[in-house]
């Protein structure tokens, strides 16, 4: 699909190993693309999302990105428990915004390593996510 292909360019313009694309629909997030490497237990628990749960809800819910340098060590409740089985460690989720700037979906990516994204980065994904709407 053509999120399918946004997705992998944002992943290697980013070198991030995987990510997510998710889209609101009848007021919770569905799964509408997914980079390489999500375990399998990890899909069947982010298929549909809640707004205002883990990263991709909240990141809604704000209508803001939210990050963490290392998933596996984060204890500021943004994380979902779950996220660890990804083996991922820095990640970064992003409103995908509509042309009146609402929240309409999220942008997620990750790295196997601890990475803090820059300002630079987490502004170019937001505009990524305005592209996706």
């Amino acid at each position: 699909s053509d999120d399918n292909l946004r997705l992998l360019a944002i992943l290697k313009h980013f070198q991030g190993n995987s990510g997510t694309i998710h889209k609101l629909e009848d007021g919770v997030l569905k799964l509408q693309a997914v980079g390489p490497g999500m375990p399998d237990v990890v899909l069947e628990k982010i298929k549909t999302i809640p707004v205002g749960k883990g990263m991709a809800g909240l990141a809604v819910e704000r209508n803001a990105p939210v990050d963490s340098c290392n998933i596996q060590k984060d204890d500021s409740g943004d994380v979902m428990p779950g996220a660890k089985a990804t083996q991922l460690n820095g990640s970064i989720v992003v409103p995908i915004q509509d042309s009146t700037g609402k929240a309409i979906g999220a942008l997620g990516i990750g790295t196997l390593s601890e990475r803090t994204f820059t300002k630079e980065e987490i502004d170019e994904l937001v505009e990524c996510g305005k592209l996706i709407a």
